[in-house]
């Protein structure tokens, strides 16, 4: 297969693997890979997965990246609560969450983390659309919730304010019932008392 050919199919990804490429075509030699990459027509992101060296990166293509590299996984944590606006820093890196082990993945395009959670808890996440591109993201209530979970020491106000969390936009955006509702999904009393004291904090502080 020509180099147009596979771009013309594989166009829809901003980043490809190898399985994609047998998918359409069987009798590929991944020699060509080399080829093309001295070429400079794309590079090599990580073990197995490369890009067309003309494909834009912004955030949301970084998003979908990150989906498709470790799967399965969704957006969530610290990047996900940027995105909504619920803390002020920007965050360095994409984080999100898989079923997968926790992971750790640096690439020319930028920084990936993965934090394990159990198989049950991967919900309360939706896909969104961008320039044909679709990235799985957690909901707001989700990210929060991933966050409480995997930091045991948000557990009181101080460590709470210490995230500089930016309280009128989580009261504007989050779902109170559908908080509690996910955070009993998790079936764990310390998470409960995390997410307990966080609505305390976010509503009296």
């Amino acid at each position: 297969m020509q180099y147009l050919e596979l771009k013309n199919h594989l166009k829809q990804f901003p980043i490809f693997s190898t399985s994609d490429i047998e998918k359409v075509d069987l009798s590929f030699h991944k020699q060509r890979l080399s080829e093309w990459q001295k070429k400079g027509y794309v590079r090599k992101i990580r073990q197995g997965f490369y890009m067309f060296t003309d494909q834009a990166v912004d955030e949301k293509t970084l998003f979908t990246i990150a989906n498709r590299m470790y799967a399965p996984s969704y957006i969530s944590l610290e990047m996900a609560l940027s995105v909504y606006g619920f803390i002020p820093e920007a965050v360095y890196g994409v984080t999100s969450v898989s079923s997968q082990n926790t992971r750790h993945i640096k690439t020319d395009v930028g920084d990936f983390s993965y934090r394990h959670i159990q198989p049950h808890l991967m919900f309360g996440y939706e896909v969104h659309a961008h320039n044909n591109y679709r990235y799985q993201i957690a909901e707001p209530e989700k990210a929060l919730l991933d966050f409480l979970y995997l930091h045991a020491n948000m557990c009181d106000n101080e460590s709470l304010a210490g995230m500089r969390f930016t309280n009128s936009e989580v009261c504007a955006r989050i779902n109170e019932e559908k908080f509690r509702r996910y955070a009993a999904a998790f079936k764990s009393k310390a998470l409960e008392k995390r997410a307990k004291t966080f609505l305390q904090f976010i509503y009296h502080a």
